[in-house]
C-alpha cells in the first residue's frame, strides 16, 4: 500500500526555507510510513512580514494545493496560515497550518501560552488565527524581537538572544509555554527550552504531530 502523502506548502518564495522545514518534519516523522514533500511559492517575498504579503500569497497556496492528489495531507507552512480555511473547505485531505497546530498544542489542557516572534506588523493577523483556533482566552500576549526581521534572522546568535528576551517577557506575563512564531526554528526552540526552562513550542514539530493525529483520524 502506498504511503500517505503530506505536503508542506511554503507560501514564501524561499526554497532554502522549504528545505529546512521539510528536513525538520522528516526528523519528526522518523520511520513512520508517511511521505513528506515540500512546495514553494514561485513568486513573492522570501519572508512574509506584513498583512499584505499574507493576503497576496493565498492564490499561490491554493494553486499549489490544486495540483496535489485529493487525499494528500497539507500543512500550510507560514505562521499566519494563509488560505488555510479556504483549503480546508476545498480539499478532501486533512489540512492544518503551523500556526494553528502550535496554538492547539500550546493551549492543550487549558495551558496559558505566549508567542515570541519577529513580525510585529502581523500582530492582528496572528491574534485572529489564535482566536480562530479557540485559544484566545489562553493567550498571555505576543512579544516581538524588534528590528528588521530579515537582518535579525540572518544572525543566529542575535536571533536567539532576541527570542529569549521575548519568551521571558511572556513568562513574566504568566505564560506556561511559549510558541516561537516562525517555520524553521526548531533548533532555536530546543536551545531556548534548555536555557529558559520554559516549555517552548516550535511550529513545524507541532504541525507534524498534529498531522499524524489527523491522518490517524484523531
Amino acid at each position: 500500500m502506498d504511503k500517505p502523502l503530506v505536503v508542506m506548502i511554503n507560501p514564501n518564495s524561499s526554497t532554502v526555507t522549504t528545505a529546512r522545514m521539510v528536513h525538520i518534519g522528516q526528523g519528526m516523522l522518523g520511520d513512520r510510513a508517511i511521505a513528506l514533500e515540500g512546495r514553494t511559492a514561485s513568486t513573492g517575498p522570501a519572508m512574509l512580514t506584513t498583512p499584505e504579503t499574507l493576503t497576496a500569497c493565498e492564490a499561490q497556496v491554493l494553486a499549489m494545493a490544486e495540483a496535489l492528489p485529493p487525499r494528500a495531507g497539507i500543512i500550510v507552512s507560514a505562521f499566519g496560515d494563509p488560505a488555510m480555511d479556504r483549503l480546508r473547505a476545498q480539499h478532501d485531505g486533512p489540512v492544518t497550518g503551523i500556526g494553528e497546530a502550535s496554538f492547539l498544542e500550546a493551549g492543550r489542557d487549558g495551558r496559558r501560552f505566549g508567542i515570541a516572534t519577529t513580525t510585529p506588523a502581523l500582530d492582528a493577523a496572528i491574534r485572529a488565527r489564535v482566536a480562530a483556533s479557540g485559544r484566545a482566552a489562553q493567550l498571555s500576549g505576543i512579544s516581538y524581537t524588534g528590528g528588521d526581521p530579515f537582518v535579525l534572522t540572518a544572525d543566529p546568535q542575535a536571533l536567539f538572544e532576541a527570542l529569549k528576551r521575548a519568551a521571558e517577557a511572556e513568562a513574566a506575563k504568566g505564560a506556561e509555554a511559549v510558541i516561537i512564531g516562525g517555520g524553521p526554528l526548531a533548533q532555536v526552540a530546543q536551545r531556548l527550552e534548555a536555557e529558559t526552562g520554559l516549555p517552548i513550542i516550535a511550529p513545524i514539530p507541532a504541525a507534524i504531530r498534529h498531522m499524524v493525529r489527523l491522518l490517524a483520524g484523531g
